[in-house]
């Protein structure tokens, strides 16, 4: 929920409190080096939300944001992949996310781009192409709540551990996915990203 035109799209004003809504993913929701993403047949659709990544690369707990981009190192371009049947029902009967959002290879990395050899993470962009077109868009400047917001804001809860990776959102439009699509991202123009569905 930290791009307004997909708080939108989602009708869930109960989250527009301007606080990050947050949710953890288990180890095994990583899918990295490439590997192909295996679509489950029993969650229904299946979308490829892509989102601008965070690599953090020292212990935190409490850091001020002023202090934040001390915390993280580099950036990639990652696809959350999301059961949206699945957590509609979820969110209706007030249960938790999990299952919707943490199942196996549900959070593809692309490769990191060390943070220095970046422009300013306010000016970042990314984009997530399916079968050669353009599916999403994304800004960092389009972000309710900015990276540096967002670290200070999640260390307040949790502590920050060397090697974390945190998703920062999604823009508008997530498409859903079908066997056989080719997904890559791009960071600042520059392919990170690609693995095919199977």
């Amino acid at each position: 929920m930290n791009y307004p035109a997909h708080n939108k799209e989602q009708d869930v004003t109960l989250l527009n409190n301007g606080e990050p809504v947050l949710y953890t993913k288990p180890d095994s929701a990583l899918l990295k080096n490439r590997k192909p993403f295996f679509l489950p047949d029993e969650l229904g659709r299946v979308e490829a939300q892509a989102e601008l990544v965070v690599r953090i690369n020292r212990l935190g707990k409490g850091i001020p944001e002023r202090f934040a981009h001390r915390y993280y190192d580099a950036f990639t371009v990652g696809v959350n992949f999301v059961a949206v049947d699945l957590l509609q029902r979820l969110r209706r009967q007030g249960l938790p996310w999990d299952s919707a959002v943490g199942f196996d290879g549900a959070a593809v990395l692309g490769d990191w781009v060390e943070k220095d050899l970046l422009p300013a993470v306010g000016d970042l962009s990314f984009a997530l192409h399916i079968n050669g077109r353009v599916m999403q868009e994304g800004h960092v400047a389009q972000m309710r709540c900015h990276v540096d917001a967002l670290i200070a804001y999640i260390s307040r809860y949790v502590t920050l551990r060397t090697g974390d990776i945190l998703f920062t959102g999604t823009p508008s439009s997530a498409p859903a996915v079908a066997v056989d699509d080719q997904v890559e991202g791009y960071l600042q123009g520059n392919r990170v990203l690609l693995f095919n569905v199977k």
